[in-house]
């Protein structure tokens, strides 16, 4: 995220509000396992002018206390998700992932990443464990497409925005059919600890 002079001229329950307001994150429905949903819109996240500390309070107090006792999910839309306007930053990932609490981290038992870029995917094969820490790494899995979502998430018990479904239909008429599926996002690409410097100093490109 930003630096702490950028974000001065908002406060932290300012931001807690837009937050909640955009509905970033929002527990709804079930999945096939019948696993509580938390939805994780990546492209209205404002990372121009909301902390870490902001989005960490917010879930702490808001998201948390609501999965502490039941089986989750997680479904994250990364559509419409670029560098420069809404990714909060490698530093803030990592930060969230380690402010999560051990039982709530204990009750999660999938990732649903929709629409990953090829960038992203690349990275956090590389990266992934050293941001990713509790086993949650392990549990992301790659969605290219709504129709394989659905194959684990009930249709009518999430809401997804109109502009993903305006990105898949672009999808239709570019991407080819090799594309399509479910994949897990490690392919067991084993990263020694000693590297983990490098990853301040990665692109910001190669996520978003």
């Amino acid at each position: 995220m930003n630096s702490q002079a950028s974000l001065m001229t908002i406060s932290l329950p300012e931001q807690e509000k837009l937050i909640h307001k955009l509905q970033l994150f929002k527990i709804q429905g079930k999945d096939k396992r019948g696993c509580s949903i938390l939805s994780v819109i990546g492209k209205l996240f404002p990372a121009r002018i909301v902390s870490v500390e902001a989005v960490n309070k917010y879930l702490q107090e808001k998201i948390y206390p609501s999965l502490e006792q039941r089986q989750f999910s997680i479904v994250y839309l990364h559509t419409g998700v670029n560098r420069a306007e809404n990714f909060p930053g490698i530093a803030a990932l990592r930060s969230i992932c380690d402010a999560m609490p051990e039982n709530v981290k204990n009750h999660l038992n999938a990732v649903y990443f929709l629409h990953p870029s090829l960038q992203s995917r690349l990275f956090l094969a590389l990266f992934g464990r050293l941001i990713f820490s509790g086993g949650v790494y392990w549990k992301m899995n790659y969605m290219t497409r709504l129709e394989f979502l659905w194959e684990h998430v009930k249709r009518k018990e999430i809401e997804i925005p109109e502009f993903v479904y305006d990105h898949e239909e672009e999808l239709d008429d570019y991407r080819p059919m090799m594309d399509y599926g479910m994949e897990g996002d490690h392919p067991r690409v084993y990263v020694n600890s000693t590297v983990e410097p490098a990853i301040s100093m990665y692109s910001m490109r190669c996520i978003a």
